[in-house]
């Protein structure tokens, strides 16, 4: 493996779903290979209770992170942008790989849609990992 670990920010417009999500899964699935942010455009008070509830369903503990604002810093910082849902309010680099997921927002949704959505995103982020990982 190279000197420094790959990094990855996700964003979403509250990050509070999506983007909460996918950055639960990558340092969960990478075991601290890869450095891993969240953060978003317009972040809401807390993260969805639902969707940590989905992601506790299968051994993730998500409840005690917090939303976080998108910083050109953050952006900056970060080898791989993954975006979901925030359209032209992601800063875009030069020598950044974007990655847009198209994913449907959980927010307002029942535990049985976030399921579906937090199980996109588990297979979206093991491909990704496998992407970033030496062969």
């Amino acid at each position: 493996m190279s000197e420094t670990k790959p990094s990855v920010l996700f964003v979403c417009v509250h990050n509070a779903g999506r983007s909460q999500m996918a950055a639960a899964f990558l340092t969960h699935l990478s075991k601290g290979q890869v450095e891993v942010r969240s953060a978003g455009s317009a972040p809401a008070d807390a993260v969805n209770p639902a969707a940590v509830q989905a992601m506790a369903e299968v051994g993730i503990d998500m409840s005690t992170e917090t939303p976080k604002v998108l910083t050109v810093e953050a952006v900056q910082a970060s080898d791989v942008v993954i975006t979901m849902g925030c359209g032209d309010t992601c800063p875009v680099f030069p020598g950044k790989t974007y990655l847009d997921w198209k994913l449907e927002d959980p927010a307002g949704q029942g535990l049985a849609a976030i399921r579906s959505i937090r199980d996109a995103i588990e297979q979206h982020t093991r491909h990704l990992l496998a992407e970033l990982q030496p062969h």
